[in-house]
């Protein structure tokens, strides 16, 4: 497993023709960063695979001109819609109510599907889209004979509380009746995360498994903005998104205040999402710590992951492919609420030796966390073997799979369409 790729998606790619495939991609990004960066992996994976192709990204984050896409590659961004912490929706920015902004956000999507006109359509995680919003658009989709995908990530929720949900609101029906194939980005001996369903019959010859989407950094390589301290070995500590992350970033540097010994020192990476009054409080408490220093956010976290000796994380799907891809030894203190997602990927993780896990006590209803507990873990990490010591096969096939899968879609240089077919969108 090599310790340093290089993403070429951003190279020219050969004239362009009206003629050839097209994919579009739907992503519903309500909460932080980790559906737009799968989703960005897949595209820019694709026209590397056939540079011939065009993939529009429909997506609702805020955060998605952050990012580097690869020549062929656009996206539409439709109006935000934030998850609260108690699970609620509600618009991000607009004054609107939640019903008027997802009727919005259905008419945006099923009008791009109507003009662009895929030959292919990969869903991420969501069957029938935010609350329903995208049944319109696989609806018109499926008449005219698009091949419709659904993308799920390696752990979706502990089985009897997505069953209830996707039983709930439809999409359970939706993997009979709309979907051709359903790709799981991960390892069926990791974990099987559409198991527990019920009528399994009616979709278990769809599941497709492709193995971990693998990161590489990008290419050309910005100038080197980054603090000091990543010129020698450091720790990278990353909370993702960051919009939950205060947790384990308050127990790293109370790690760092209460042990002065820990070997490496550790950047800090808050995220976008992360409230200002806890930015505060920890870069105050930061600059008196001098292992410690910090960064507001970095689109191109495949750098410092890269850099990086090792890494302190949330769990969440992304982080944890780049911690593969760049053969990091790694601590995972996973979150457990909304969705025991994390949870469920870091003990599997850690049981297959792939990397440490600590649960947050406070997680659990603990009323503090033991600094001395994380000293330990950070004096231990840098002498954790890396993921690839594991020899899991095929970890970490999961763009060329893809690629593969849909060859017969894209691998021509014009298009190849589907008999129409009837409308089966599920109620």
């Amino acid at each position: 497993m090599p310790l340093s790729l290089i993403d070429d998606s951003g190279q020219r790619r050969p004239p362009r023709s009206a003629h050839a495939p097209r994919v579009m991609i739907y992503s519903h990004d309500t909460f932080g960063l980790g559906h737009i960066r799968r989703c960005r992996a897949i595209a820019n994976s694709l026209v590397a695979s056939y540079p011939h192709i065009s993939v529009l990204i429909v997506s609702g984050s805020s955060m998605i001109s952050s990012f580097q896409f690869g020549d062929g590659v656009d996206y539409v961004r439709i109006p935000g819609v934030e998850k609260q912490s108690d699970g609620r929706y509600q618009p991000h920015h607009l004054s609107l109510e939640l019903d008027d902004t997802i009727r919005l956000r259905s008419d945006i999507i099923k009008q791009v599907a109507q003009s662009f006109d895929p030959d292919v359509v990969i869903v991420d995680k969501e069957p029938l889209g935010l609350r329903g919003e995208l049944a319109p658009a696989l609806d018109l989709l499926r008449r005219r004979g698009a091949r419709i995908v659904l993308g799920v990530r390696d752990v979706l929720d502990e089985p009897a509380k997505l069953a209830e949900e996707w039983c709930k609101n439809g999409a359970l029906d939706a993997l009979g009746t709309i979907y051709d194939d359903i790709l799981v980005y991960g390892l069926e001996s990791v974990y099987r995360p559409l198991e527990g369903l019920p009528n399994p019959q009616l979709f278990a010859g769809k599941v497709r498994y492709t193995g971990y989407l693998k990161r590489a950094v990008p290419s050309p390589v910005p100038p080197n903005r980054h603090p000091r301290i990543t010129k020698g070995p450091f720790i990278l500590v990353t909370p993702g998104g960051g919009g939950d992350g205060a947790g384990v970033i308050d127990w790293v540097i109370s790690a760092y205040e209460a042990d002065r010994s820990i070997e490496l020192p550790a950047l800090i990476v808050f995220g976008p999402f992360m409230s200002r009054e806890k930015r505060k409080e920890f870069s105050e408490r930061i600059a008196r710590l001098p292992k410690l220093e910090s960064i507001g956010f970095e689109p191109r976290l495949e750098l410092l992951m890269n850099r990086a000796h090792c890494v302190v994380a949330m769990g969440g799907y992304n982080t944890f492919c780049e911690i593969l891809s760049f053969d990091k030894p790694a601590l995972i203190v996973p979150r457990v609420k909304p969705r025991l997602e994390q949870a469920i990927r870091a003990e599997r993780a850690d049981r297959l030796k792939l990397v440490d896990m600590l649960h947050d006590p406070v997680e659990a209803g603990a009323a503090s966390r033991d600094p001395l507990q994380m000293a330990k873990a950070l004096h231990a990490l840098p002498k954790r073997l890396p993921p690839s010591q594991a020899f899991l096969p095929d970890l970490l096939d999961g763009l060329p799979t893809i690629s593969r899968f849909l060859a017969d879609e894209l691998s021509a240089p014009v298009r190849r369409r589907r008999e129409p077919r009837p409308a089966m969108v599920a109620g």
